[in-house]
């Protein structure tokens, strides 16, 4: 034991004499004297070679050197902090003004958006969300898309395999492709009349490129009610565009076909980036489609248990990006998912 007692005799001289002036010997004086594999951890590890009359006096003695050690740290370490303070010894100044934290900013897609629900809330829309996982029926089926319609093929929609007994699978469960499968959920529960917005993300099975996305935001609109007609439809849309693109804005409907609306249009409006004289954007057209819309099939109706005879509506949807492009004049789709923190900063 007088070999050990010797040995922490050595080690205390040396602790006193340790001088510190940066982190770095900091670092240093905790490896070789308090770390775990320092030689004071190496002492304790040697306790169970001392005679046990002599342990606990041994231990009394590892006891005090690891109290030096300790104290011996601390001191260390208030020195290189004072140090740190500046060559003069002077504390930091407190009264100056600290770092400027940068702010973030509200996503473009979330601004547009929340301009659409204010445009829109203003003439009595509600808003409805449902799931985007979707089933079949009320993706497709219930909006009066044939068995045969190439939307349901696998190239164009994301199915999810749903397993209905250990011997079957079926994929009629999938990732909604528009948010036309809320306004069926909507009209099996509410009965007319409904005046209401569906907003939420909606997936494709498409190649991503600047002008298309296999994810991507849509705003539909419902209206169902007693002698709901196309010319409520086209005030509507006609007010949306003054609101959101500015008076001098332009409005054309042009025929189209969608399953769950008869008759249909699709909805152009001025370009603003050649304010209709011809661009590329445009293909000198002077005109930009933002929407389709038409009124609600009966076949929809029916599905839904609303009476056709009794009431009409009307419906349009159309992607959040695509208004979002037209009113901040972007180019590529890609930007408003790519978390581009110099194109975010523009907003």
């Amino acid at each position: 034991m007088q070999e050990q007692l010797h040995q922490i005799n050595q080690i205390i001289e040396e602790i006193k004499d340790f001088q510190a002036d940066t982190k770095e010997k900091l670092e240093v004086f905790k490896s070789k004297f308090t770390g775990k594999k320092g030689v004071i951890t190496a002492l304790f590890d040697q306790m169970k070679n001392i005679a046990a009359e002599n342990r606990k006096a041994f231990g009394q003695e590892l006891n005090k050197l690891k109290d030096i050690a300790q104290e011996k740290f601390k001191e260390l370490v208030e020195a290189v902090e004072a140090k740190s303070e500046g060559s003069s010894g002077k504390p930091n100044d407190l009264t100056l003004p600290p770092i400027p934290h940068t702010l973030g900013s509200i996503h473009p897609l979330v601004q547009t958006r929340a301009r659409i629900v204010e445009i829109f809330e203003r003439i009595g829309f509600t808003q409805t969300e449902a799931t985007e996982i979707e089933d079949d029926y009320h993706n497709f089926t219930a909006l009066n898309f044939p068995p045969n319609h190439p939307a349901r093929e696998m190239q164009d929609t994301f199915f999810i395999e749903k397993k209905k007994s250990d011997s079957e699978t079926s994929s009629d469960i999938l990732l909604r492709t528009h948010t036309s499968s809320v306004q069926i959920r909507l009209m099996e529960k509410q009965k007319p009349p409904i005046r209401s917005l569906m907003i939420g993300r909606v997936y494709r099975n498409e190649a991503i490129s600047a002008r298309a996305h296999c994810l991507f935001h849509q705003v539909e609109g419902l209206y169902v009610d007693e002698n709901v007609g196309f010319a409520d439809l086209k005030q509507t849309l006609y007010h949306f565009a003054k609101e959101m693109f500015g008076k001098d804005t332009k409005v054309r409907y042009r025929p189209s076909y969608f399953p769950f609306t008869e008759p249909s249009a699709e909805i152009d409006v001025t370009c603003l980036i050649c304010k209709g004289k011809g661009c590329n954007v445009c293909k000198y057209s002077g005109w930009v489609e933002i929407a389709g819309s038409g009124m609600v099939h009966p076949n929809v109706l029916e599905n839904c248990g609303i009476d056709s005879e009794k009431y009409t509506g009307f419906a349009f949807g159309m992607g959040i990006e695509r208004v979002t492009m037209l009113k901040y004049q972007i180019k590529d789709l890609r930007l408003f998912t790519e978390n581009d923190v110099r194109f975010l900063r523009q907003f």
